[in-house]
């Protein structure tokens, strides 16, 4: 099968990147979908240009055409593919808008789906005889089931006070804001695989029976056996530290004493020291944790550094970054607001979170105590000097607000993340 990419020219604020470019499970989002693709595809041609000026004279063999900025797991993939084959026209992805995942956590903030007679179409297609005008709609159930993650007052979520997910056992999000990132990160990728392992426990006796079997040779706890908990190579894992899975851990990671780690993603070459809380996170390669930083439902991505006695809630944080000292990322409005965020078109809109932290982009310096108000983001190249009149974020910040402009020693922080209508404007 050929494989067609279409390139997304849209840049992603705050980090400035191509959705394709950035990291989802702590892998470049280009990456992923080759991967979850490669069972199928023989060849492959990238396209910069709209999908109605596609023209394929030549091409007269099946294939798959989609957008660089979507991303799908394996699971969405071959259904969506098994499906297709059997019909004798071409396909393209749609979603019915009471499909719980899609519409709680895929289509507010979006722009890249396409409203079609009470669907909403994606920009994946399937082509059994090559390029056709006039695909036909091709719904997808992403299979949902509801996951609360902790109870609170109810002021803070439903009636109920649980804050809850909608969560695929498959995949497919258009990453059109830095929340898709969080979204595809969390729910459609920690809370996915947890629910598709406890799928697998109920319908599979003796895939439970070979889990329980394990945990007793090892004499573990069963979240903490090996089956759920993957070490890579070369790792240093204090016998005090406590590791609950699904986690995974690369090679080369460092993990210190009484360090807790609770379903997460971890890189290659992660140095975690004492005292750090990592739950629901995906932590990127090359980053470092020194002691006591919290972390709660964040991604950040590789070679970034959050300093000791940091918290971050719900948070994105970039590449190469740096998150000084006791700083504080809230999550939640005192005053019942919605919560916006910035949406595909960088205006804000209702972000259909009740809690959301906030996010920083990439090669970023952030000094101790800064505390950054919900939903709130932080541009690339920017750096933030703590002070008495810079301590609080309670708006977006620009580069053009950073505060290293005009100090003795600015040209020593490149810029290296322009905006795609500054880049012809920077020497480089």
């Amino acid at each position: 099968m050929l494989k067609i990419v279409l390139e997304d020219t849209h840049s992603i604020h705050p980090f400035n990147e191509r959705a394709r470019d950035l990291r989802i499970q702590n892998v470049p989002l280009w990456l992923l979908q080759r991967d979850v693709l490669a069972p199928y595809v023989t060849s492959e041609r990238e396209i910069p240009s709209q999908i109605e000026h596609v023209e394929l004279p030549n091409v007269r063999e099946t294939a798959i055409v989609y957008r660089d900025n979507l991303h799908f797991d394996h699971a969405f993939i071959k259904e969506f593919i098994q499906r297709a084959k059997k019909l004798p026209y071409p396909s393209r992805v749609a979603f019915a808008p009471t499909d719980p995942a899609f519409r709680e956590h895929a289509l507010p903030l979006s722009k890249s789906y396409t409203p079609a007679g009470g669907l909403y179409l994606a920009d994946l297609w399937y082509y059994p005889n090559g390029y056709e005008d006039h695909a036909r709609p091709l719904i997808i159930d992403l299979q949902t089931k509801e996951a609360g993650y902790y109870h609170v007052p109810a002021y803070m979520a439903s009636e109920q006070g649980d804050l809850t997910f909608q969560v695929p056992l498959r995949s497919l999000l258009a990453i059109d804001s830095w929340v898709h990132i969080f979204i595809a990160d969390m729910v459609f990728g920690l809370f996915s695989r947890g629910a598709r392992f406890e799928e697998r426990l109920d319908e599979d006796p003796l895939f439970k029976m070979r889990i329980l079997g394990r945990a007793l040779w090892e004499g573990k706890q069963v979240l903490s056996s090996s089956p759920l908990v993957q070490v890579g190579k070369n790792c240093v894992i204090d016998p005090s530290a406590i590791i609950h899975g699904p986690t995974t851990i690369g090679d080369n990671v460092t993990i210190g004493a009484g360090v807790v780690i609770d379903n997460c993603l971890i890189g290659n070459n992660v140095n975690i020291s004492q005292g750090c809380e990592l739950m629901l996170s995906v932590i990127g390669d090359g980053a470092f944790l020194p002691f006591r930083a919290a972390l709660f439902m964040t991604t950040i991505m590789d070679n970034s550094m959050v300093a000791q006695n940091t918290c971050l809630q719900m948070c994105v944080i970039g590449r190469n970054t740096f998150v000084g000292a006791g700083s504080t990322f809230t999550d939640f409005n005192l005053l019942p607001l919605p919560i916006r965020a910035l949406n595909g078109h960088e205006q804000l809109s209702d972000s259909n979170r009740p809690v959301l932290g906030g996010c920083v982009g990439h090669n970023c310096r952030l000094g101790a105590g800064i505390v950054v108000s919900p939903a709130r983001t932080i541009e690339s190249d920017v750096v933030i000097i703590s002070s008495d009149t810079r301590r609080v974020i309670t708006r977006d910040v620009r580069y053009e607000d950073s505060d290293h402009h005009g100090l003795r020693g600015e040209d020593l922080h490149p810029r290296l993340y322009p905006r795609l209508d500054q880049k012809e404007e920077i020497s480089w």
